[in-house]
């Protein structure tokens, strides 16, 4: 059988080794201001913390302008992928840039960054929908504590193999490669030059893939028996993979041994996510990813101590209890 788990999806989805983290955050913010925050009433909100969706939208932790103020990352990398909408980055490595609509950004932390994520709300007439997917890779032992790096992917730079099965003006099949080789594809740009995706043996890749009803298309197996492949079906109706047929909002851990054919029996969009695991111990806590709790209070002790370039005494965002969960959460193999 192609399928050899599934889980439903809420907001902060299940991964597996090396993935750590995927949050697909989709919030249709209203007009924005003369300060780009949203044109709106924000009582009753915890401004600060606030997730809850109210409206369907949210301020995260911030106060103004939606989104993540400065707060410090070591141990792993972070890929952002923004479909609609805006996002400023700014990071103590003296990196900004606005970026979406298309394009993806890839941020090793290795030893320790300070970054933000701000989403502007530029239309003053709205709506500002934003649509971003932000995913954790984890680092090997050998590179948690390699220089950070920052990286940009630009929309013109991410190839995009589409296929019109029933013609060139007909329904048809796109598969976005933003990491990962496929074939028939362009080659993506290059993953920051220590992250695991950077090994070949690794076989990571990430694929967006969108499919018309009544359309098919035919996934390659994998490079390695060892890599894990899960597919997030997060928008549409369902999917049939070979034989078995998952329904909307449905993570699948499949095969990668031989091809899988998927047929699309409604419109459908899947994030998929694979890579050989790094097989290693985790340990982790709120911005923090090691592999023992003595590296994590290290960690604590060296951000507090040195700001890791961001300024010397700075906040941190604890965690939240929401935070916390995500973190903490049972995988969904292994």
């Amino acid at each position: 059988m192609a399928v050899i788990q599934t889980v439903p999806l809420g907001f902060q989805w299940p991964t597996v080794d090396p993935f750590l983290f995927c949050v697909h955050h989709l919030d249709h913010y209203p007009a924005g201001d003369h300060r780009l925050g949203p044109v709106a009433d924000l009582k009753g909100r915890n401004l600060g913390q606030d997730f809850e969706g109210i409206d369907g939208w949210r301020m995260y932790h911030g106060q103004v302008v939606p989104g993540f103020p400065s707060h410090p990352h070591r141990g792993f990398e972070t890929l952002t992928y923004v479909r609609r909408g805006l996002v400023d980055h700014a990071d103590s490595l003296g990196a900004a840039a606005r970026y979406g609509r298309g394009d993806a950004q890839w941020m090793t932390a290795g030893s320790g960054i300070v970054h933000a994520e701000m989403f502007p709300l530029l239309d003053r007439d709205g709506p500002n929908t934003l649509e971003l997917f932000q995913i954790w890779i984890n680092l090997p032992a050998v590179d948690k504590m390699v220089d950070p790096h920052f990286s940009m992917f630009w929309d013109h730079e991410i190839p995009r193999l589409t296929l019109s099965p029933r013609g060139p003006d007909g329904p048809g099949v796109q598969v976005t490669v933003i990491a990962g080789t496929l074939t028939g594809a362009d080659t993506p740009p290059n993953p920051p030059p220590h992250s695991w995706a950077s090994r070949t043996e690794a076989d990571v890749a990430v694929w967006h893939i969108t499919m018309d009803a009544g359309t098919t298309w035919t996934m390659p197996a994998a490079q390695t028996p060892e890599t894990v492949r899960v597919m997030y079906l997060f928008e549409g109706g369902s999917l049939s993979i070979d034989d078995e047929v998952i329904g909307a909002s449905t993570g699948a851990v499949v095969s990668t041994e031989a091809p899988t054919v998927l047929r699309a029996n409604q419109r459908v969009e899947v994030l998929v996510l694979q890579g050989r695991p790094i097989a290693e111990p985790v340990a982790r806590y709120g911005p923090f990813v090691m592999n023992t709790e003595d590296e994590i209070r290290q960690a604590f002790t060296d951000y507090q101590r040195t700001g890791f370039g961001g300024g010397h005494g700075q906040p941190m965002i604890r965690p939240t209890a929401w935070i916390r969960r995500a973190l903490l959460a049972t995988p969904m193999v292994g």
